[in-house]
């Protein structure tokens, strides 16, 4: 495992928490030895988590969608930086680098990538690792939809195990070191 694709807000949101996890999470996936895949922004919290990488040393992959560059928000200091032709073009590109997803907060297109991701995974179309960064409880009325979906019967009770929720950025950098693919990269990183 070398890539970890994180989903977040292109916004910093309200709560200092969530800038500060971005930040956290940043150095963390370059201490760690692993590339960021990114939706390719600038601002918010996709740019902080950029930046924080970039600042430690790491590397970071931007994908972004042609029109967004054209609002300026297209960070250009990232390692490398990939320009789409559609927001679905970008989305299966992140999907197809990734050896896992992270989620951290964000608005209506982070519960999009992330609502996508999962069900891709329903649908059996991947097995990689989906974890959910639930800083300051970001995530609960997400989590609270994904129970009304169960408790409704429009999915069946394994679909809670499709995802992981873990409480902060050290809880997700300590599973994704914890997965046995990113094990074995990061034990080749430091020889």
């Amino acid at each position: 495992m070398k890539n970890v694709v994180v989903f977040c807000g292109s916004r910093p949101g309200r709560d200092p928490a969530w800038l500060a996890a971005a930040r956290a999470m940043g150095r963390g996936l370059a201490a760690a030895g692993i590339r960021l895949v990114y939706g390719g922004g600038r601002v918010g919290l996709m740019g902080a988590v950029a930046d924080a990488v970039l600042e430690a040393g790491g590397e970071v992959l931007g994908i972004i969608p042609e029109f967004l560059t054209r609002w300026e928000v297209a960070h250009e200091r990232v390692t490398e930086l990939v320009v789409t032709d559609s927001m679905h073009t970008r989305k299966r590109q992140m999907f197809d680098l990734a050896d896992a997803f992270v989620t951290l907060p964000g608005g209506l297109g982070t519960l999009d990538e992330t609502v996508e991701i999962v069900t891709w995974r329903q649908l059996k179309l991947h097995d990689k690792p989906v974890l959910l960064c639930n800083v300051n409880g970001w995530a609960d009325a997400l989590l609270g939809a994904f129970e009304i979906a169960v408790a409704d019967g429009f999915a069946a009770e394994s679909a809670r195990g499709l995802f992981e929720v873990l409480p902060d950025v050290p809880a997700v950098l300590a599973r994704l070191a914890d997965l046995p693919e990113l094990a074995r990269v990061q034990a080749s990183a430091r020889l």
